[in-house]
């Protein structure tokens, strides 16, 4: 079970850290809450404690998974539907894992695909969303700012060999 002052990440939202624990009563019933607080944007998020397991949250992971994951936005990108919708769909599947890499490999194949072809409005807004995603993480595995993390991750596409082969 995770205490106040654990970093954590909550799937779909990013990561942050856990800085109290509440009782509210709803309809009639006390229940129990963590409150996370996202370091990207100060967003608070109320978790209900006992639906922890069923919501993904876990631990973020260590500098050295950390280290990982950038390694991986290096790599060629994955097989990835021509049709948007299935790629869409399948690339949205990715994301409410909340596994660091599967969000890193999103990340990953839609900057590649947005430098070869563009993307459409709603894999743009993905892409954005995922990378967010992305960075909240790495910021509290990493203890870098936003911005850090933000200009590494840039860095580590402008580096990317497969970012200037055309398909």
């Amino acid at each position: 079970m995770f205490k106040v002052g654990d970093k954590v990440v909550y799937p779909n939202h990013g990561a942050g850290t856990i800085i109290g624990l509440e009782t509210k009563e709803i309809l009639g019933e006390e229940k129990k809450y963590f409150i996370m607080q996202l370091p990207i944007g100060e967003m608070k998020v109320m978790i209900p404690v006992e639906k922890v397991d069923e919501i993904g949250i876990r631990r973020v992971i260590d500098e050295e998974e950390a280290d990982d994951v950038l390694r991986l936005l290096k790599g060629e990108k994955s097989k990835m539907s021509q049709n948007w919708n299935r790629r869409f769909r399948a690339n949205m599947e990715k994301l409410k894992t909340g596994d660091i890499y599967e969000v890193a490999e999103v990340v990953r194949n839609l900057t590649i695909r947005d430098h070869e072809k563009g993307l459409s409005t709603g894999e743009k807004k993905m892409l954005n969303n995922s990378r967010q995603i992305l960075i909240s993480e790495l910021v509290l595995s990493k203890d870098m700012d936003e911005e850090e993390v933000d200009l590494l991750i840039s860095e580590v596409f402008n580096d990317n060999p497969y970012m200037d082969e055309e398909e």
